[in-house]
């Protein structure tokens, strides 16, 4: 199989798609240190969200939940992986990341910067709110 393509910043070109496998790609294309993050993340995410739905759409895998709306997605930048929480302005507390957009919050996670403790905590909150139809 060919090794996707790596957009600016690095972050995989992945095909539209569905369910675990696209997501499982991204997250193998991902360069570096990222891979490794993402499987924790993916990991975290399929074990707090019993039945989460996966996909990649515009070269980002995406997270949701069975009523077809999503909460969580993540990109890979040079130095970082931006997971965007759509509905970040009602998590407790809020991660960092401002946006344009009035609910969603970013959490810019750097190489050995991870909490995973307060992002399960997050990833639990999020899914529980009412999610974005994209």
């Amino acid at each position: 199989m060919m090794k996707p393509k790596l957009l600016s910043g690095g972050n995989p070109q992945i095909a539209k798609g569905y369910g675990d496998e696209p997501v499982q790609a991204y997250i193998t294309a991902m360069p570096g240190w990222k891979s490794d993050l993402g499987k924790r993340i993916d990991g975290i995410i399929a074990r707090t969200v019993p039945g989460v739905c996966k996909a990649v759409k515009w070269n980002s895998p995406f997270y949701g939940v069975a009523d077809g709306t999503w909460f969580l997605s993540l990109h890979c930048f040079t130095k970082y992986v931006k997971v965007t929480f759509f509905r970040g302005t009602s998590l407790d507390p809020m991660p960092l990341g401002t946006s344009k957009h009035p609910q969603v919050r970013y959490l810019d996670v750097h190489e050995g910067q991870f909490d995973e403790a307060q992002f399960t905590d997050w990833v639990k909150q999020a899914a529980a709110l009412p999610g974005e139809k994209m």
